[in-house]
């Protein structure tokens, strides 16, 4: 049996599967965020031992024979979070996470700096973990000077469950701080931050082992027998193993929290001046290419507040029949965008409202917005060269038909679905516990899940949504300066 735990910004998942890769338990807990000012976010990193807590509660609950006989754990999870521990590796501050932009003139600083583009293989972004340790050290000294070491929020969870420190190549791209061309640590960046790389975990690939499940753990909850944690993914590479995009011109669409679109790449090919991160991924020797805009399904569950729906129910309302574009437009920068703008500032917006903007035609505006937040992530990718033929669909967004049906369509691409199971970040998790575990080969194990639909782009459309993207891009251009 193999365990993921996929340590995300709303929950801790837990995926159990047998050697088959066949899931025989799931287990979740909810997390909460905290934003104390506009552009911040934050998470107690105890909240996360607390829900590892009660996954593995429900988990012998469920599956007491099953998970006494786990012989390996992966860990997937948020990026780019900066936990940071003092000597005695306890937080000395509040998680500062992914979509936090306190830090914005501390990114735009560290980026004008040139090694870092050179060697991070992307832009600085307000939400990546070295500008979060500069604002640190510039406004909260006192705290920073506790410091001993900083881990990314996965890594503090194997930290609970080994008592290692360790953090592995995909995660540790998104730092700023790591080395993508060659995996490893770079002095210099660090420096750039006042840290050296004693404050950094040791790294491994994420095929490899971190550890060993502690004995405490073990006996806690009825595990029999040694279990190798290993190093696991970022949860987009996570996501990749999970859907078997490991090759070139494979890659997936992410419709979770945030938005991603993913491009594996066998080769190390930054371009950060199209606002395309490029990292590791989670088996040597391979990197990957992403788009990433900072609000996909979370820019639908913000707007089902104002109804007081839920946003199953309104995009629902919408039907399975795919409609020609609204006269209304949607920008879903809530809190700043990433890929192709690199703008933190830059907030939400409807536009062209008018008496027949109703319910519907708001909900079918903000679907669209999202997948023209992919579009322009789409166009960054193919400036670098990168072509992709067909994605594979994750996330909690990729459950409506209506919103596949819509990004095949605008990005002209088919977009497959899996079938019916849990293909996201925990199963990718759990695919690189077996790897780890086992010492067999990714590629072997991490075979592409069966396909139920496929949704191809309809040509009927395409001329209409290629007028209102053009409007979209329009509208950015109006409202940044705001």
């Amino acid at each position: 049996m193999y365990l993921g735990l996929d340590l995300g910004t709303s929950g801790l998942k837990a995926v159990l599967m047998n050697a088959e890769q066949e899931i025989v338990a799931t287990a979740h807990a909810p997390l909460e965020e905290s934003r104390p000012q506009s552009g911040w976010s934050e998470q107690d990193p105890m909240q996360w031992i607390a829900a590892a807590e009660t996954v593995f509660d429900q988990l012998k609950a469920k599956a007491a024979p099953q998970l006494a006989a786990v012989k390996g754990i992966g860990l997937s999870g948020q990026m780019h979070g900066a936990t940071m521990l003092d000597a005695q590796d306890k937080p000395v501050y509040p998680c500062i996470l992914w979509n936090d932009t306190r830090s914005h003139e501390e990114a735009a600083e560290l980026d004008s700096i040139p090694s870092f583009r050179s060697a991070s293989g992307s832009i600085v972004f307000p939400g990546f973990t070295a500008p979060k340790l500069l604002w640190m050290r510039r406004n909260k000294p006192g705290l920073f000077a506790k410091v001993r070491r900083v881990l990314l929020p996965k890594d503090y969870l194997r930290l609970w469950l080994t008592g290692e420190a360790v953090s592995e190549m995909s995660d540790a791209s998104g730092t700023s701080w790591l080395d993508v061309g060659n995996r490893k640590w770079s002095d210099d960046l660090l420096a750039a931050c006042d840290l050296g790389p004693e404050h950094m975990p040791k790294l491994v690939e994420g095929t490899d082992a971190s550890g060993g499940l502690r004995a405490e753990l073990c006996q806690r909850w009825g595990i029999a027998g040694s279990v190798v944690v290993a190093g696991g993914a970022g949860d987009n590479a996570a996501s990749a193993v999970a859907v078997g995009a490991i090759k070139a011109g494979r890659g997936f669409l992410s419709l979770g929290t945030s938005g991603v679109l993913f491009a594996a790449s066998n080769a190390y090919q930054p371009a950060p001046e199209s606002a395309v991160h490029t990292f590791c991924h989670a088996l040597p020797g391979r990197w990957h290419q992403m788009g990433v805009i900072l609000a996909a399904t979370d820019a639908l569950n913000w707007f089902a507040k104002v109804p007081g729906v839920s946003s199953s129910e309104l995009a629902g309302a919408l039907g399975t029949e795919l409609k020609a574009p609204g006269g209304a437009l949607f920008l879903p920068y809530l809190g700043g965008e990433r890929t192709p703008h690199n703008d933190a500032s830059v907030r939400g917006a409807f536009l062209g409202l008018s008496h027949l903007a109703d319910r519907d035609a708001l909900t079918q505006a903000v679907l669209e917005g999202v997948i023209y937040g992919f579009r322009d992530c789409q166009e960054a990718l193919t400036s670098t060269g990168t072509k992709l033929e067909r994605l594979t669909a994750v996330g909690g967004g990729s459950q409506s038909d209506y919103w596949l049906k819509l990004a095949a369509t605008v990005l002209d691409i088919p977009v497959e679905r899996p079938t019916a199971g849990d293909f996201g970040g925990a199963f990718g998790a759990a695919r690189l516990g077996l790897t780890a575990a086992e010492k067999a080969d990714l590629e072997t194990v991490c075979t592409v899940p069966p396909k139920t639909e496929c949704f191809d782009p309809e040509p009927q459309l395409k001329g209409a949504f290629e007028d209102a993207y053009a409007r979209f891009r329009s509208a950015y251009l109006a409202i940044r300066s705001l």
